[in-house]
């Protein structure tokens, strides 16, 4: 949720506060990094839905990981092989969620360049500040792959000298361990670091995980001038434990499949940020941003060996001004983006890479039309040269070219203090991935980026012992970017069906969230969402997008029981929903089902701790099914007690 009642008052995990406090909260002035604005970067000033879980949330729920963390969330599925989550925002299938969100680090794209989905689960809970979620296309300031959504992951930083360790061990062998420090070198110069490792042999069979992470930022702040430089280190290693059968999966769900007993992967990845940014004067504001990512992977796939190994350097500059008219102030943002990209994968059975350029330019500018009215607009350029080799499939390297634009056309109105109203329409694209421009039909040179059109209104209003939130939108995309087992196998191809740009869908949707103090100590959430989607043209027209449940959400509670002790219970539902993969309903729909979590936390000055208690009635169902028969199981009960020391 926003930082409204709830984000308030949750922090009392880790320094307790009171709940008259919490309501004085009257307007959600919540500053997101999403907004890529210095100047118009409140919750309350973006026409878009957008979601704050801070630290405080997340100490709250007592979350050990993102998938539990962010299920249900402003309308969020997780669809997960056992490999790791994948999220979807506005209604995509299991297997393209992972490429129409865009997920983000500190800014640094996790987005892979093929199409297995970002390794989320590197990113460990103990470093997170606050995950930001913007539900809706995000094409102009975003670009490649904001389709249904942006969910921002911002790390902790220095804040003030001191720092904190803590230690979590539960169900599975699961354990693992944190430390972090922050330290003022002096008036300008501060330093942060932190060191985590999680550990865990998780619910099935040969499925055990082992996830390191290193992170130091340097930071320089003086007057109008700030610069930081940030060095990262991911080490994920994890076990494959393979899909089930349906019968396998309602006997015994933690096996592992016979033909994976020796699946793995291991990736390493070192990253390097540095920003600049100068305040020139009181209106006009310079930034820059430079990011180089390095991802080497070894593994083992069906018996098979595989390497992989991806790159990125990615640059931007960012200029913006503020200037004042008669009904208030307004912001004109200016931008450029570079990025190279090199990938390569291999295996007994693929030789693939591909060279990658993209280049961007993007504005946008708010306008004040009246005092509380303000109009959004903006457009983004992009386009797109890929280099790519397949052994099979393109053995003399091809080079294919795209562009793409997006524009945003939005109104925000402040009705009042506590109330506001937005509007707002958005265009949004995404490109082909190498794996899919090197698995094409003959006589397809390069699949076109795929397109769509967002439109959506939304209401919040906060008062103060409660606030609500509605956001109703349609999402219509065309050339759709989907694997087809009916289509015309490649020239060598090694198994049937290509990739295509499929026929016409549509989205339609809405979501309702609140929260309410009953009484002083208890505060009362609830998160609902529905989605419409179904194909709209073609074989398959009418027929619902498969993996997409129609009705999903979230009721929880915090119990304030004293100063020192806090309860936290939540129950997350996902509805009814088609097999991934079953573009034709044709099968049976899979149940709906309930999952249930309990946190309990104390604190007494520096020391907390918290126990965790993930579906806690241990509800059996499938993380991920497929119309191929194959079953991923989601994870049982699984219990966790954390301790920690602020110092």
């Amino acid at each position: 949720m926003n930082k409204s009642l709830l984000a308030v008052a949750v922090a009392s995990l880790l320094s307790p506060i009171s709940n008259l406090h919490a309501q004085e909260v009257s307007t959600d002035e919540t500053m997101v990094v999403l907004a890529r604005s210095d100047f118009n970067n409140s919750i309350d000033d973006i026409p878009a839905n957008v979601t704050v879980i801070t630290s405080d949330d997340i100490a709250a729920s007592g979350a050990k990981s993102l998938d539990t963390l962010l299920r249900a969330r402003a309308g969020i599925q997780v669809s997960d092989t056992n490999s790791g989550p994948s999220f979807s925002l506005r209604g995509f299938t299991g297997g393209q969620a992972a490429n129409n969100t865009l997920i983000l680090v500190d800014g640094r794209r996790l987005n892979k360049q093929d199409l297995s989905a970002p390794q989320v689960s590197s990113i460990l809970i103990s470093q997170i500040e606050r995950v930001e979620i913007l539900s809706g296309s995000a094409g102009v300031l975003y670009g490649d792959q904001a389709v249904g959504g942006v969910i921002n992951i911002i790390t902790k930083g220095a804040s003030q000298d001191g720092g904190n360790l803590s230690v979590s061990a539960g169900s599975f062998d699961s354990f693992a361990g944190n430390v972090d420090v922050s330290k003022k070198l002096n008036e300008q110069w501060s330093l942060f670091f932190s060191a985590s490792q999680d550990n865990s042999d998780n619910y099935r069979d040969h499925n055990a995980r082992e996830t390191g992470a290193l992170l130091s930022r340097l930071n320089y702040k003086q007057d109008s001038t700030e610069f930081f430089v940030e060095a990262s280190y991911y080490d994920n290693n994890r076990e494959y434990a393979g899909s089930l059968t349906e019968e396998q999966y309602k006997s015994d769900p933690t096996q592992a499949a016979s033909a994976n007993q020796t699946d793995y992967s291991h990736e390493i990845t070192q990253a390097f940020r540095a920003g600049y940014k100068q305040n020139v004067n009181e209106s006009w504001i310079l930034g820059t941003d430079v990011i180089y990512d390095n991802t080497s992977g070894s593994g083992s796939a069906w018996g098979s060996s595989t390497i992989s190994d991806s790159k990125q350097l990615f640059g931007s500059i960012k200029l913006e001004n503020q200037f004042s008219t008669g009904s208030g102030e307004g912001n004109a943002l200016l931008g450029l983006e570079g990025a190279n990209r090199d990938h390569s994968y291999k295996s007994s059975s693929t030789d693939r890479s591909n060279e990658q350029d993209t280049y961007s330019v993007f504005g946008q500018v708010n306008y004040p039309l009246l005092d509380d009215l303000t109009l959004t607009t903006g457009a983004r350029y992009s386009a797109v040269e890929d280099k790519i080799f397949d052994a099979a499939i393109y053995p003399s390297k091809e080079k294919l070219t795209e562009a793409q634009d997006a524009y945003e056309l939005g109104l925000n109105y402040n009705v009042n203090e506590s109330q506001r109203i937005y509007l707002r329409g958005e265009t949004n694209f995404r490109f082909a991935k190498i794996d899919e421009q090197a698995y094409t039909s003959p006589g397809v040179l390069g699949l076109k980026p795929q397109t769509g059109k967002s439109i959506e209104a939304g209401w919040g209003l906060i008062e103060n012992n409660y606030s609500l939130r509605v956001d109703v939108y349609n999402l219509q995309l065309e050339d759709e970017i989907i694997f087809d087992s009916s289509a015309p196998t490649p020239i060598g191809g090694a198994f049937t069906g290509a990739n295509v740009n499929a026929d016409e869908s549509e989205r339609n949707g809405f979501t309702v969230s609140g929260d309410l103090y009953a009484t002083d100590s208890v505060l009362l959430g609830l998160e609902y969402s529905f989605i419409d989607a179904e194909f709209a043209s073609g074989d398959d027209k009418g027929k619902k997008l498969p993996w997409v449940a129609r009705n999903s959400g979230r009721a929880f509670a915090t119990y304030d029981i004293s100063y020192n002790w806090q309860v936290f219970v939540e129950g997350v539902y996902t509805g009814t929903r088609f097999k991934d993969g079953d573009t034709s309903n044709s099968l049976a729909k899979l149940p709906a089902y309930w999952l249930s979590n309990i946190a309990v936390n104390f604190s007494q000055d520096v020391w907390s701790a918290g126990l965790r208690i993930d579906n806690a009635f241990d509800e059996k169902y499938p993380a991920n099914a497929n119309n191929w028969g194959a079953y991923y199981p989601g994870d049982g009960r699984k219990v966790i007690l954390t301790g920690a020391y602020k110092f």
